[in-house]
């Protein structure tokens, strides 16, 4: 994971550079996330997990409505961006540092909700550590409780392996902001290379590089079902308004 880490770490004090709002992200996320909660019979009262919490994009979006949050990630640097972002939105959440490979290590009691967003589980590089980071995460679902994950769709991705992802570009007070990703494919795996530039008054050009592998659809049903979630379901982006696919799995009572 020491790539993932160092990733993040050096990413961390720019990753909300990536949206062109980052808090009215936070508060749209949340509303979707809360509302697949909801249709799987639980509320705002239920005690949630997110174990790739980053800079809390989604962690602080739902603490915001009511959620009693525990937040952990395995940048140190995010974690503390993320500490900071919650102060500022008066919000409480529980932060640890933790591999979602081994989240029994940290925490002991289980969550009636774990997430994992933003395309966590495709840096696990090999099936073995894919193996291993849902059997954590399911080992940390309470009977009955759910995994809401999302990745991108990799089914579609892996019939044409595109070289770069469509950029994103904001209008800033001071200019533009341009964010893109290149990638370099290596047969299920591709190096992604994130640019940021600010275009203003003098133009900074930020760089940032790191490893996934695609992930099926069907490789991360069977690991769930593996490890002991019957029942499981995908839902794609017009029909949650996320951006990417999401998948929740619901843990055997």
């Amino acid at each position: 994971m020491d790539i993932v880490q160092n990733f993040y770490d050096q990413l961390a004090e720019k990753y909300d550079q990536l949206f062109l709002d980052w808090q009215a992200t936070t508060q749209e996320q949340a509303v979707i996330i809360d509302r697949l909660i909801r249709q799987f019979g639980f509320d705002s009262h239920t005690p949630l997990l997110d174990c790739a919490c980053g800079i809390g994009t989604q962690a602080i979006g739902l603490a915001r409505l009511g959620y009693p949050v525990t937040a952990s990630d395995i940048s140190e640097a995010e974690l503390k961006e993320a500490e900071q972002r919650a102060g500022q939105n008066s919000v409480t959440i529980r932060f640890a540092k933790a591999d979602f490979r081994n989240l029994s290590r940290t925490f002991s009691e289980p969550f009636s909700i774990v997430i994992a967003m933003d395309n966590a589980l495709p840096h696990m590089l090999t099936p073995e550590d894919l193996d291993a980071a849902v059997g954590s995460i399911a080992d940390r679902i309470k009977a009955g409780g759910i995994c809401i994950a999302s990745i991108r769709d990799y089914d579609a991705l892996l019939a044409s392996k595109p070289c770069y992802a469509p950029p994103y570009i904001h209008k800033t007070a001071d200019g533009q902001r341009v964010a893109f990703q290149t990638w370099d494919w290596h047969g299920d795996r591709y190096d992604l290379i994130q640019y940021i530039i600010e275009d203003a008054a003098s133009m900074q050009v930020s760089k940032f590089t790191c490893t996934y592998r695609a992930t099926r659809r069907a490789e991360l049903t069977e690991l769930f079902q593996k490890h002991g979630c019957s029942d499981m379901t995908w839902l794609f982006p017009a029909e949650t308004g996320f951006y990417q696919p999401i998948v929740i799995a619901h843990k055997n009572l």
